[in-house]
């Protein structure tokens, strides 16, 4: 039976904020303003870099949609939307200040992907339910 640890949950968010922000952030240095600067004239190292980042957003989405699955999905990004507005609601995020909605919102996609790639683990810890994935097919 598997288990997953804090040190695995932090581990997992931090490749999941990685992946966002080297795809893009409001800083200016991303693989997205990368692109922006290169359109006309794209390297190797580009497409490289690009072909590196779309392999760690399928391994994540797919991941995520299998373990939340797509209901799972819309409601957990349906809370984290509402999470964004109670913090404008309470004053404590600007709307006027794109750079600290685009901070938020990707801290809490990379929280959402860290649960989709922890969910399973999490749902099996507290029901005893097995995935098809988990299941021993040695006899």
């Amino acid at each position: 039976m598997k288990h997953i640890s804090l040190s695995g949950i932090a581990l997992r968010f931090v490749f999941a904020l990685l992946l966002i922000l080297a795809t893009y952030n409001p800083t200016g240095k991303s693989y997205y303003h990368w692109v922006a600067e290169n359109w006309s004239n794209l390297t190797p190292y580009i497409a490289i870099a690009g072909l590196g980042l779309l392999i760690g957003w399928v391994v994540y989405l797919n991941a995520t949609l299998r373990s939340l699955g797509f209901a799972g999905l819309l409601l957990a990004g349906a809370f984290l939307a509402c999470f964004v507005w109670l913090l404008v609601y309470w004053g404590w995020l600007d709307m006027d200040r794109y750079s600290s909605i685009a901070w938020v919102s990707e801290i809490l996609l990379a929280i959402l992907l860290t649960v989709g790639m922890c969910w399973s683990i999490i749902r099996r810890a507290i029901s005893g339910q097995v995935d098809m994935d988990d299941v021993d097919d040695r006899t």
